[in-house]
């Protein structure tokens, strides 16, 4: 896919950053090093400045002509044929015809807009079907931002022009939402503690996290899960569509400080069931305790709950919960 201006020009590049070496590029278009290697080994598309010690350095012209091949691969030309044609748009630029915001509009390019240069990256892996670049990419955000800049800057917007492009496309890209979000959750899991590395927080029970009966959308709790793990709290997972008598009796197994429900749509979200769960007491008479209920999600929108958080953004939410548990230990 192509997503720099016809000038070849990156968002959110500068002068200063050209040229690159062949592992910077390699991020920025989401491949392989290797990938960018046999490329030049097999169909000449190499970099046209070499640095002292043969080192490659990537120009402006090297990006575009790049850029215009990932985006021809990914729609299925077969590499040969591509880089013929990469070449020779490079030269005249009819390939890349710029849009009103100044990004390519070339066919096969997803939505993305203005976002982090690392979306573009894990977009252009995504359409590919490269997974071992998809995972690549993803770890690398969440090594160098952390949890909760990695999901709403960098998986949230490419999850995004994914979903758009799909119900623009008539099904076409559905398999390609599909192995992102498997890798996204994958990557999720992976950067979350394991529960001996988190902090003993001993008497106040774990965070109770779970979609509402009939939520089958978990990728934003799962991001929530980690971000907890990451600051080293206690939490309990439960995932999509929990039936309500489930949850309810996990909530006095565990006695937890917090509950978070999920809900995506309005038709899943239920109010009774936040009151409910609210309500249910442990300890001793005089000295009850009750959960703390966080009602997360665009389903919530419009509902009105006694005593329930409402949280606007992830960092929202990280930050009451770690209040919360300040407080009660």
């Amino acid at each position: 896919m192509s997503e720099l201006p016809a000038d070849g020009s990156a968002a959110n590049g500068s002068a200063g950053e050209l040229p690159l070496t062949t592992g910077a590029l390699a991020r920025r278009l989401g491949v392989a090093p290797t990938t960018l290697r046999s490329w030049e080994r097999r169909y000449g598309i190499g970099p046209a400045v070499r640095a002292e010690g043969r080192h490659r350095r990537w120009t402006r012209r090297d990006v575009a002509l790049l850029e215009e091949m990932c985006r021809l691969t990914a729609s299925g030309v077969p590499p040969a044929e591509a880089a013929q044609v990469a070449k020779g748009a490079a030269g005249s630029h009819a390939e890349l015809v710029p849009g009103r915001n100044g990004t390519s509009q070339a066919p096969g390019a997803l939505p993305l807009g203005d976002v982090r240069q690392e979306c573009r990256g894990l977009a252009r892996a995504a359409v590919r079907l490269d997974a071992p670049a998809v995972e690549r990419q993803l770890a690398d955000a969440v090594g160098q931002y952390g949890i909760v800049v990695a999901w709403q800057e960098v998986m949230v917007p490419t999850l995004h022009a994914v979903g758009r492009k799909w119900a623009s496309s008539g099904d076409r890209y559905v398999e390609v939402e599909h192995l992102l979000s498997w890798h996204v959750s994958t990557a999720l899991r992976r950067h979350t503690p394991l529960p001996g590395r988190q902090v003993d927080v001993s008497p106040v029970g774990p965070v109770v996290l779970a979609c509402v009966p009939g939520e089958q959308h978990t990728l934003p709790i799962e991001a929530f899960n980690a971000a907890l793990g990451e600051l080293g709290l206690p939490t309990r997972m439960f995932g999509a569509a929990v039936p309500a008598e489930a949850l309810a009796a996990a909530v006095r197994r565990l006695g937890p400080a917090v509950v978070v429900l999920w809900a995506q749509a309005r038709s899943t979200a239920s109010p009774p069931l936040a009151r409910h769960l609210a309500d249910i007491r442990w300890g001793v008479r005089g000295a009850w305790r009750h959960p703390s209920v966080m009602l997360a999600g665009p389903g919530w929108s419009g509902a009105s709950t006694r005593g329930s958080i409402r949280p606007v953004t992830l960092m929202d939410a990280v930050d009451i919960v770690s209040e919360v548990y300040g407080a009660q230990r």
